[in-house]
C-alpha cells in the first residue's frame, strides 16, 4: 500500500513456480498475477490512522475520520 497526497494505491504481485519431477519427465509451470487499484481519499480521512489486514483472502482497510470531520449528532423534536 502506498499513500501519496490523497491517493491511496494498493498493489499485489504474485509469482509462483511448480515443479513435477516425480514422474519419468519434468514439467514446470509458471504463473504470474498482479493487481493495482487506486482510491482518492476524502479530505476528512485521517492519513495517520490507516490500518490494513489480509485474512482468508479478504483485504480489509480501515481509514479513520479526523475528529473535526465527524458529524455532530442531535435530535430534532417535531411538534
Amino acid at each position: 500500500m502506498n499513500l501519496e497526497r490523497n491517493q491511496l494505491t494498493i498493489s499485489v504481485e504474485q509469482q509462483s513456480e511448480q515443479n513435477d519431477s516425480q514422474k519419468s519427465y519434468n514439467k514446470r509451470e509458471y504463473s504470474y498475477s498482479s493487481f493495482v487499484r487506486s482510491f482518492t481519499l476524502p479530505d476528512s480521512a485521517d492519513h495517520s490512522q490507516i490500518d490494513a489486514s489480509y485474512t482468508d483472502g479478504i483485504l480489509r482497510i480501515d481509514i479513520a475520520k479526523r475528529d473535526e470531520a465527524k458529524a455532530v449528532r442531535r435530535q430534532i423534536e417535531i411538534k
